[in-house]
């Protein structure tokens, strides 16, 4: 005791020195930015599994869809362009293509992803093969009818039907193929559809058109 006061150890007045507050920015720097990365790892593998599921789920819905209006439909019409025109029922049992029986299968101009166009009609157009296989056919259609338009992959690419191009419209079966990008890896997919029966009986000799009073 010095003067009536108590002196502390010497120990216990000390700080800290520059030095150890240095060391301990560098490990807290170092443990947060070790966080930071697991974090964003977890958060880009989570981001990875939702895209890959989401894109899955994609594919199975496009495959029931294509292969049920395949196999039910009545005949593949035709291939023009990127596109498949497919008359998918005779619903007013006339034995003739109108365009609300018609559906279009679309590949895009780029070939970049896969919808079904579909028509409402309240006027009387009998489509023959002939203008289906005709691409301003199409647009016609789109000009003359309310369109309902059906995404079902759109975020494909190098989409190709085959299977079909030189036996339109006697085909039985289409293969619908294209790559999908899923966690930065191209896959590649097949879609094998059949019809179950086809409107044969409705062709002419040749097997190029639909019998009726204009051909």
């Amino acid at each position: 005791m010095v003067n009536g006061n108590y002196l502390l150890p010497r120990r216990v007045r000390r700080g800290l020195t520059l030095v150890e507050l240095l060391v301990a920015l560098i490990v807290s720097s170092i443990v947060l930015t070790a966080a930071a990365t697991l974090a964003y790892a977890v958060g880009a593998a989570n981001d990875a599994t939702d895209d890959t599921a989401r894109k899955q789920a994609q594919v199975r819905a496009a495959t029931l869809r294509i292969s049920e209006l395949i196999r039910y439909s009545r005949m593949i019409c035709a291939a023009p362009g990127n596109d498949l025109a497919i008359w998918r029922a005779d619903d007013d049992k006339d034995g003739m293509i109108d365009p609300t029986e018609l559906v279009y299968l679309e590949a895009g101009q780029l070939r970049d992803r896969l919808q079904l166009l579909q028509f409402s009609w309240t006027m009387s157009w009998d489509l023959t093969l002939g203008e289906l296989a005709d691409t301003n056919t199409k647009e016609a259609l789109m000009l003359a009818c309310t369109t309902t338009c059906i995404p079902l992959m759109p975020q494909c690419s190098n989409v190709q039907f085959s299977g079909l191009q030189d036996v339109v419209p006697q085909t039985r079966s289409v293969t619908v193929s294209f790559d999908l990008e899923e966690n930065n890896v191209l896959n590649h997919y097949q879609i094998n559809a059949s019809l179950r029966c086809r409107a044969e009986n409705l062709l002419n000799d040749t097997g190029d058109s639909i019998v009726s009073d204009d051909d």
